[in-house]
């Protein structure tokens, strides 16, 4: 059996793969692949282990719907035709839950820059412009006993709300579809309706999974719900806020700041106005970039691997309902 890799992954999920006897490509080159140059190399492999924002649409299902399995190196997978995927009976899995607490880490990163202005005056420094003292310039804003919104509490959005409960007292609000029982138990949390969510937040995070119904959901019409003085933060999806509505709504004064891991499109380009203004921090999508997290989610994807090309039941399947008749799986 041989898999095709989209990156070089870390070592952890290479060697399972190896110990199973899989025959591995990666791709090495510091560029994506076309969608071309990606179906060429599948339909030479029996399995995907995909990292990146491959566009895995109802077209490459099916010019390559021969792949036993397709495994995801993150936990989104809005980039997958998973309907398609799953009429053609291939098992998508990606990587759940190990991701959880670094991407809460960068969510409250970006919250303590943004209040903090910490990009914008940092690059004072760089510019020799650290000069003069003057009391009234460069002010940020305290979060103690502040409210945290969040939209989307699952398992990062709850790392996140118990940050920022422990570290500043902060009351928490959420925005789900179901109650979070665990959530409201722990940490008093309160479900709350989307307007609700908007006018109450001192500082808003973003959580969620980006879907037709979340796709620029954070929009001129909802920052102009929230308050003067709150901060909006996603290390979600970057199409779910539309940027030029964020940076109006900033440069009016409609909210005061804004912390992004994510953009749209990505990479940003480097003359976009958001980089320059003093209360926006903005990183690079490193929500989950840390040693252990990334050695973590390459072995979730390689055993998802190994059991899609062993023919049994991948451990963190996104489509489930393809096992409902077992004998449609073949090996």
């Amino acid at each position: 059996m041989k898999a095709f890799i989209t990156r070089v992954i870390p070592d952890a999920g290479l060697q399972l793969l190896q110990d199973a006897g899989i025959t591995i490509t990666q791709w090495t080159e510091k560029r994506d692949l076309t969608p071309e140059e990606l179906i060429n190399a599948c339909q030479q492999h029996d399995a995907l282990l995909s990292s990146g924002a491959n566009n895995i649409n109802a077209h490459f299902l099916n010019e390559c719907k021969h792949l036993k399995v397709i495994a995801l190196l993150s936990v989104g997978y809005d980039n997958v035709d998973v309907p398609e995927a799953t009429r053609l009976n291939i098992p998508i899995g990606n990587t759940p839950g190990v991701l959880s607490g670094a991407t809460a880490d960068t969510a409250f990163l970006l919250m303590l820059a943004a209040s903090r202005k910490a990009f914008y005056v940092h690059k004072k420094i760089l510019k020799g412009e650290w000069k003069f003292f003057d009391p009234t310039t460069d002010l940020g804003i305290e979060l103690n006993g502040k409210t945290l919104g969040i939209f989307g509490l699952g398992k990062i959005g709850f790392e996140m709300a118990k940050k920022c409960a422990g570290a500043y007292n902060m009351k928490v609000i959420y925005h789900n579809r179901q109650h979070n029982a665990e959530a409201e138990k722990a940490l008093n949390a309160v479900k709350v309706s989307f307007d609700e969510l908007l006018q109450q937040s001192d500082v808003l995070s973003v959580h969620t999974a980006l879907t037709a119904e979340t796709k620029g959901i954070f929009n001129t019409t909802a920052f102009s719900k929230m308050k003067p003085s709150s901060i909006f933060i996603n290390t979600a999806r970057g199409a779910i806020h539309n940027e030029e509505d964020l940076r109006a709504a900033l440069e009016s004064g409609a909210i005061w700041g804004a912390g992004l891991d994510v953009t749209n499109p990505e990479p940003m380009f480097a003359d976009n106005p958001l980089l320059n203004m003093p209360n926006v921090a903005i990183l690079p999508h490193i929500g989950s970039a840390t040693v252990d997290t990334r050695n973590a989610m390459s072995v979730i994807a390689a055993k998802n691997v190994i059991a899609g090309l062993g023919g049994t039941k991948l451990p963190h399947i996104v489509n489930p309902e393809i096992y409902q008749d077992w004998n449609r799986i073949t090996c």
